[in-house]
């Protein structure tokens, strides 16, 4: 493809660069999303360990922070945010796949957090993309 398809905005950001700064959001949404919900049901409901339930919601929401953190990196092109969000993605991968095993809602739910996963990894490990994040043949 040329420069010119493969660009997405003014900036040259390229397309794959813009999915995998999308999804990897898309991903911390949903995890922090998750956690307000936790909190939430805190708030309604009176769990059984309490403290236990806090930790959880507390840590789901911390965890949020890094695949924010890394699509924020992703679409200023900064050249550290591509480590985390493929560790974010390779953690996707298999949480994907046990969560296909279980069945009913849960093999929608697991195959689109792993084709998520694969798709932004394709991204990020493009020459376009690497290049676009100052990553050269040597440093990849």
């Amino acid at each position: 493809m040329s420069a010119v398809n493969e660009t997405s905005s003014a900036a040259g950001r390229p397309r794959r660069l813009t999915t995998a700064a999308v999804l990897t959001a898309l991903e911390g949404l949903v995890v922090a999303a998750f956690g307000v919900t936790s909190l939430v049901m805190l708030a309604t409901d009176k769990p059984d360990g309490m403290v236990q339930a806090v930790t959880m919601a507390l840590t789901v929401l911390a965890l949020s922070v890094l695949p924010l953190a890394a699509a924020r990196g992703l679409w200023l092109r900064r050249r550290w945010s591509r480590g985390p969000s493929m560790i974010v993605q390779l953690i996707a991968l298999p949480t994907g796949y046990q969560m296909a095993q279980n069945g009913g809602v849960w093999i929608a739910g697991g195959t689109a957090i792993a084709l998520t996963g694969a798709v932004v990894l394709g991204c990020l490990v493009n020459s376009t993309a690497t290049e676009a994040l100052g990553i050269g043949p040597r440093d990849a």
